[in-house]
């Protein structure tokens, strides 16, 4: 039995996390047969979701969780691929997952507003007495953490400016292709998908939604794997947020 934990809809997005959405169409892309729970961070090492457990094997990371997949099945999502698409597939993972995530989630959770209508409801499970002093601790962590690696440093000017060239350039790769390398979606469409998901959400007060909608092929390519992939999943309910 293969079960992936994670979150299921939230924040007007398939799952509150692109990391969850990023290995639930992977793991529909592999035609591996799974169901989905509702994850407990304080149970597994790393902290984190999504993970997977495989006949009571845990695997953490979206990444990890398809490389062992395509290990067990002996098949890739790179299969008959070129190694010039391959090395762009990467690229384009990495431009969605290093820094437009980080100013998605910069968005989320260092603006006050979005931040009360969203993440503050995963502390919802923390004893009233306490919940004050854990949501002020974990963000003054995050924007420790957005300082460190340099997104907390940039203005919102030049944090909007980077997320510009940075859709721009998916745009531009996109074009007039169904998905990001043809017909078919690949690899990339999972990671890329994801994230601009979420950016793309009017849930939260964010110049990153009008700055995904102004490319209409962008609007239309998360509609179709929108409807590819997340029309039938299904999610048990939460008894309490992801914290």
């Amino acid at each position: 039995m293969i079960t992936l934990y994670g979150w299921g809809p939230a924040f007007g997005c398939p799952s509150p996390s692109p990391f969850v959405m990023k290995a639930d169409i992977q793991l529909q892309m592999l035609g591996v047969d799974f169901t989905r729970a509702i994850a407990d961070l304080d149970s597994v090492p790393k902290h984190k979701a999504p993970y997977v457990i495989d006949d009571g094997q845990l695997i953490e990371d979206s990444n990890f969780i398809r490389r062992h997949f395509e290990t067990k099945l002996g098949r890739g999502l790179y299969d008959g691929m070129s190694g010039r698409d391959i090395a762009a597939s990467w690229a384009l993972e990495r431009l969605a997952e290093g820094q437009l995530v980080k100013i998605m989630a910069w968005e989320r959770w260092m603006k006050d507003a979005n931040f009360n209508k969203g993440p503050a409801h995963f502390f919802d499970a923390v004893p009233a007495p306490a919940r004050a002093d854990v949501i002020r601790d974990v963000r003054q962590a995050q924007a420790a953490m957005y300082a460190g690696e340099g997104t907390g440093r940039f203005t919102d000017a030049e944090r909007m400016q980077l997320a510009t060239w940075d859709i721009g350039a998916l745009a531009l790769h996109l074009g007039e292709q169904d998905f990001l390398f043809g017909e078919k979606p690949t690899c990339a469409d999972a990671s890329v998908t994801a994230v601009l998901i979420s950016c793309a959400t009017d849930f939260f007060d964010t110049p990153l939604t009008g700055l995904v909608h102004q490319h209409a092929n962008l609007v239309a390519y998360i509609d179709r794997m929108k409807a590819r992939y997340f029309a039938g999943a299904r999610w048990p309910e939460m008894a309490a947020e992801p914290a």
